[in-house]
């Protein structure tokens, strides 16, 4: 593929910014080319039109919308996908608080939050009752965004709740009880099905599925609508799947078109419109502490995260979580895998 850097021809004027020179009396011609012929302008022009969108705002849900975000296979982009649509909502005028739920602790490290041993985190809320607003700290590059970060303690929760009273809600309790007024909390879950992401399934109202585009990312998926089918008829009958998002997406490669095609038919409106790419720059961002929206927000990971943002705030418009749902039940993944081979 050829560069549009070789079109414009070289720069040889040292001075910054157009020149003007007289072409006659009525003409006149700039020698430096437009931003936007350049890779790096047009970069530096989707970022000014990202974040012009992400200033307009988007309506705010009535109530608290609780997403988990969950799928018992790694590597699918839970957390990138938690922190970035986080970000991506907190950037359009929302207030934001992402809880990590994964003894990891990656969402807390993209966020740029500290997450050592020593400080309060997840773990003390669910083990030890503590208030959520003692360890809820502000994301210092992105206004509106709050993480409740998780420390290694986490890894030893699953054999600690097991004893405790009411070990299945005691995250949920914790939600209730915050008093600071929130339009979205994203809980990243680890990637199992045991008693941490029961709590986050118990404390939700929606479910958020990023499925990875490739074959084996279908595969046991059943079990996680089962589990969903499970505390939903026994602990929170307002759960519900209401958001399936692609992830990992590589339009050069036929099984992405036919995963993502297989998922579309088989989930129907849940699944978003948008799709995410496999990017470079959502893959270095955390390293930098960052979500790849304020790494680079012109790259096309950041203005795809930015769309499905978008399209998560204005499907919520309206939506009670009073009222009974329709709901994705729990079908065999083997028909879904059947439908790629």
């Amino acid at each position: 593929m050829r560069s549009d850097a070789n079109i414009a021809g070289p720069m040889t004027d040292p001075v910054p910014g157009p020149r003007t020179e007289s072409m006659g009396e009525d003409v006149s011609r700039e020698t430096l080319p437009p931003m936007d012929d350049t890779p790096i302008g047009r970069a530096a022009q989707l970022a000014v039109e990202a974040l012009g969108r992400a200033g307009e705002g988007l309506p705010r849900p009535e109530q608290t919308r609780i997403m988990v975000v969950a799928n018992q296979k790694g590597g699918v982009g839970k957390t990138t996908t938690t922190v970035n649509l986080a970000a991506s909502l907190a950037l359009h005028g929302a207030r934001v608080l992402v809880v990590d739920l994964d003894p990891q602790g990656n969402a807390s490290t993209a966020l740029g939050i500290d997450h050592h041993a020593e400080v309060p985190s997840i773990y003390d809320v669910l083990v030890d009752s503590r208030p959520l607003s003692e360890v809820v700290q502000p994301v210092l590059d992105v206004e509106g965004l709050f993480c409740a970060p998780a420390t290694i303690d986490l890894a030893g929760a699953e054999i600690e709740l097991v004893s405790l009273v009411a070990r299945e809600s005691r995250l949920q309790r914790a939600i209730q009880a915050y008093e600071q007024p929130l339009d979205y909390i994203l809980i990243d879950c680890p990637p199992s099905l045991g008693l941490l992401t029961v709590n986050a399934l118990v404390a939700g109202a929606e479910v958020l599925i990023p499925i990875q585009c490739e074959y084996y990312a279908l595969e046991g998926l059943g079990q996680l609508l089962r589990n969903v089918d499970l505390v939903r008829g026994h602990l929170n009958p307002n759960l519900h799947v209401s958001t399936i998002l692609l992830t990992m997406y590589d339009g050069r490669t036929r099984l992405a078109s036919q995963v993502a095609d297989e998922v579309r038919s088989h989930f129907g409106d849940e699944v978003l419109r948008t799709s995410i790419p496999r990017s470079v720059r959502i893959s270095e961002a955390p390293s930098y502490g960052q979500t790849v929206l304020t790494y680079d927000p012109g790259s096309s990971g950041a203005l795809s995260y930015f769309e499905a943002a978008r399209e998560i705030a204005l499907k919520g418009v309206g939506v009670s979580y009073d009222a009974p749902h329709a709901h994705i039940g729990a079908q065999s993944d083997q028909s879904m895998v059947e439908g790629i081979q």
